[in-house]
């Protein structure tokens, strides 16, 4: 595998200065964003295929171990404050169980029987888009889990950074983000770390854009459950109404913090009620909801 080979540039990685060092590490970054640069078309399948999937009702589903699993966990935990995707919806398995999240679980990468039995909880259909993330792309926890979701008819995509291994094989559609070797050997925290969590921002971000939960580049189902997010949230009416500060919290406050229903009711003059109305006729597509 590429992401465990020694690269013979870094050999003397522990000698160089601290300046030098840091360079290194920054520079090799960017190899990341190239590897996902050539896996554009497999992405933009990706997202097309899951819409259709969560247009019917069903789930994000992210599984991992490792540093894979952190980032799927951090990726389906911001859809609900970015998008107000329901929580129900965006669900993360890991190797080991959530303790794992923190706290390395031996062996808990080979356990083919925890990753079935976890999907099985969980009702796995063929409405469901299973995410597997897996550096090596050899994961058993990983493999079997996209084996077992596709035998269940569940869209599946694997995301790894190895060419020709079993989860790119098993997964129905394949995101391979060829690495290459790490700064520091089998690192693939690293920048294989980093491509993919480019690749599922990309992805989830660009899936929830396709679900109307975007006017123009506005976060417009964002959730204010803060004062910064209040804030937020009264800009981005004033910006896409071009409303006052005072007319943005009216509508807000009004529309219980919706920043999509306050945007249609400036921009259209009707009530909330009219508002939420309009917005059930077009599935929640304000763009064609404004008059």
């Amino acid at each position: 595998m590429s992401t465990e080979t020694i690269d013979p540039r870094f050999a003397a990685l522990d000698e160089l200065v601290t300046r030098d060092l840091v360079t290194t590490f920054i520079d090799d970054q960017v190899l990341a964003i190239q590897a996902v640069k050539v896996a554009h078309d497999s992405i933009a399948y990706a997202v097309e295929s899951a819409v259709k999937h969560l247009e019917r009702g069903g789930r994000l589903i992210y599984v991992g171990a490792g540093t894979s699993g952190r980032l799927g966990m951090l990726d389906s935990s911001e859809l609900f404050p970015t998008f107000a995707w329901p929580s129900d919806r965006a669900i993360a398995m890991m190797a080991g169980g959530q303790s794992a999240y923190f706290h390395a679980v031996e062996g808990a990468e080979d356990n083919i029987e925890e990753a079935i039995e976890s999907l099985s909880e969980i009702n796995i259909s063929e409405l469901d888009v299973v995410i597997g993330l897996a550096a090596s792309g050899r994961t058993p926890f990983t493999t079997s889990a996209v084996r077992f979701a596709r035998q269940q008819g569940a869209l599946t995509i694997g995301i790894a950074n190895n060419p020709n291994t079993p989860l790119v094989t098993e997964a129905e559609i394949s995101i391979v983000l060829d690495t290459g070797a790490e700064v520091i050997a089998g690192s693939t925290r690293l920048k294989a770390g980093t491509a993919q969590k480019v690749v599922l921002n990309t992805l989830s971000s660009a899936i929830m854009v396709r679900l109307n939960k975007v006017l123009g580049n506005l976060m417009i189902d964002m959730q204010p459950t803060n004062q910064k997010l209040l804030i937020r949230a009264i800009y981005l009416v004033m910006n896409a109404t071009n409303c006052t500060e005072d007319k943005a919290q009216q509508v807000l406050k009004e529309a219980n913090n919706s920043v999509k229903l306050a945007i249609l009711m400036v921009k259209n003059n009707i009530s909330v009620g009219q508002a939420k109305s309009l917005l059930e006729k077009t599935h929640g597509n304000l763009r064609k909801a404004i008059y």
